[in-house]
């Protein structure tokens, strides 16, 4: 099949075959976006805005400690800039990123109290705020004015200020997708055309909105796709003297950083800062100011942000491994994993739950104490149980609950840890009977390859797809009946694996597994052909360009 022809089938598997649609999603330069001002509120937040940075009132940016809500902080923060007379920024622009662990997510009343005695006069959320009611109430009642910038779904009492989120009720904006940087960078789009600032105002902080975006897990479909696209562009001239360093320091070295490296390198880091102690870290490395950082000033805040990820890791896998030894211990696998995970650090509980999940196939919890008899819980679920409806079944035993089908927190008494486990395991029982597969994975394969297939003339044209991520998931391929040669282990424990696949004794491709080697070794080594799932990728490695095969699962041929 020639390249255009396997693009073009690939994308009708995504449901696009309309040539408007074909031509807007495969364009360098897409022109799918929408007027900001459809997002209910927002021309009243940015007439506020403008009216305040013209009275000289002090304005706070009040942002959440992962990677969408940093980015999302540094974008207002250099937008504002351009309204402010350059001599007054100093006193009158801040931001404020809450504690994970000791204020928890959004808007706190402690927060609101220390910044109304530092004597800002207007707080700007972002990422967070939409149902933070009683804190708008208590922040109005010393005086302070706030506008909420968010984009979570609003599922209690709503803020009564002036709010401007694509998810609350009666907004019309035809996207619901945005990331919470996104939402900013739609408030910055008005306050640029309205304000009349330069064009570089948005321009400039269009990496950012693909760092939130890609690390949100926001679809990368639609304007979204436009944004990422356009900010990955941005990203890749280097221009943020921080960001640039991570990058060098980090030992990124694609020679054009894609969404892939934004996802598993940039968003690590920076959400690292948060989840080990103190975000505002991310915003110092992001934040270029007046564009006149020098390498010395930003050095240590990347090595610090290096190690914490290092220390992220380390702490992920003692308690990852804490975890699987505990599974061991159960008489068999419960159709819901509920764990006490002890002293894990709770900034990474919700990745290992994640992981968890991912090794094992089922919806996992990780709780945690917090002192005073009572855990801390979260949760990761598999593409055919909603974690939502799942857990809300025994929401009398919260004492706070909320999030989504695929992931979910609460806080309970520890008493009620072994009756959470028995309706779970119940009510999983109870879905298993309506849907006896919905423990097994899915694979949406969209095409069957051969070995010869796998070429760096091949893989370079599905680059025509990206950027990839959630919405826009890499191509997926299935190698059938492939003989398997060369089986080695790799990695300082051996998880990971790479071996050779061919179906007709000439042609191979090197296949690469991460993480599952202990699942898969025995029949890697069985001497039977097997079906491959996966994805194809090219690198150059020393020089020379290379084609690999990402293995997600290996099966016998009864697939």
């Amino acid at each position: 099949m020639a390249n255009r022809e396997l693009v073009l089938e690939l994308l009708k598997k995504r449901g696009i075959t309309d040539e408007a649609q074909v031509a807007e999603f495969l364009s360098l330069k897409p022109t799918l976006t929408y007027d900001s001002t459809l997002l209910k509120d927002l021309e009243a937040g940015v007439d506020l805005i403008l009216e305040e940075a013209k009275s000289g009132s002090k304005i706070c940016i009040y942002g959440d400690y992962d990677a969408d809500g940093v980015t999302a902080t540094t974008l207002m923060l250099s937008v504002m800039r351009h309204l402010i007379p350059k001599e007054e920024i100093e006193s009158r622009l801040g931001y404020y990123i809450p504690s994970r662990f000791d204020e928890g997510y959004g808007l706190n009343m402690e927060a609101i109290e220390s910044l109304h005695r530092e004597g800002y006069n207007l707080i700007i959320t972002v990422d967070c705020g939409s149902v933070s009611y009683d804190e708008v109430e208590y922040a109005k009642s010393l005086g302070m004015k706030v506008i909420v910038t968010d984009h979570h779904t609003v599922v209690d009492k709503i803020a009564d200020c002036i709010l401007i989120n694509p998810n609350q009720p009666l907004d019309n904006y035809p996207f619901k997708g945005l990331s919470g940087c996104g939402v900013a960078f739609k408030v910055a789009q008005r306050l640029q055309q309205k304000g009349g600032l330069p064009k570089v105002a948005l321009t400039e902080v269009l990496d950012l909105v693909a760092i939130g975006t890609i690390g949100d897990i926001m679809p990368l479909v639609d304007e979204n796709r436009t944004l990422v696209k356009f900010g990955l562009k941005v990203l890749n001239l280097k221009n943020r003297i921080g960001l640039k360093k991570l990058i060098d320091e980090a030992d990124l070295r694609s020679p054009e950083i894609s969404s892939e490296n934004v996802a598993f390198v940039i968003v690590p880091h920076l959400n690292a800062s948060g989840r080990i102690e103190d975000a505002a870290l991310a915003v110092k490395l992001l934040d270029n100011r007046d564009g006149n950082r020098s390498d010395r000033e930003v050095l240590p805040i990347v090595n610090e942000l290096i190690n914490k990820n290092r220390e992220r890791k380390k702490l992920q896998k003692e308690a990852f491994e804490k975890c699987v030894e505990l599974l061991r211990n159960e008489e068999e696998l419960p159709k819901a994993i509920l764990l006490n995970a002890g002293d894990s650090h709770e900034g990474i509980t919700g990745i290992v739950a994640g992981k968890i999940k991912e090794q094992y196939y089922r919806p996992t919890i990780l709780v945690t104490p917090t002192g005073e008899n009572q855990l801390k819980g979260t949760g990761r679920s598999v593409d055919g149980v909603n974690l939502y409806e799942l857990l809300k079944g025994s929401e009398e035993l919260f004492d706070r609950f909320g999030g989504h089908k695929g992931a979910c927190g609460f806080t309970m008494a520890e008493d009620n840890f072994f009756q959470l486990k028995k309706n779970l395991e119940k009510d999983m029982e109870r879905l298993i009977s309506i849907d006896d597969t919905i423990l097994e994975p899915k694979y949406n394969i969209d095409l069957e390859i051969e070995p010869e297939d796998a070429t760096a003339d091949f893989a370079n044209t599905l680059k025509a797809l990206a950027p990839f991520g959630n919405g826009n998931p890499k191509p997926l391929f299935m190698i059938r009946d492939a003989a398997i040669s060369q089986v080695r282990r790799m990695g300082e424990d051996g998880i990971h694996g790479r071996f050779f696949a061919d179906t007709n004794g000439a042609d191979r491709v090197l296949c690469v597994l991460f993480n599952q080697m202990e699942k898969y070794e025995s029949i890697l080594n069985s001497g039977e052909p097997v079906n491959l799932i996966g994805t194809l990728e090219s690198q150059i490695w020393n020089g020379n360009k290379r084609v690999q095969f990402m293995v997600k699962d290996i099966q016998f041929d009864e697939y």
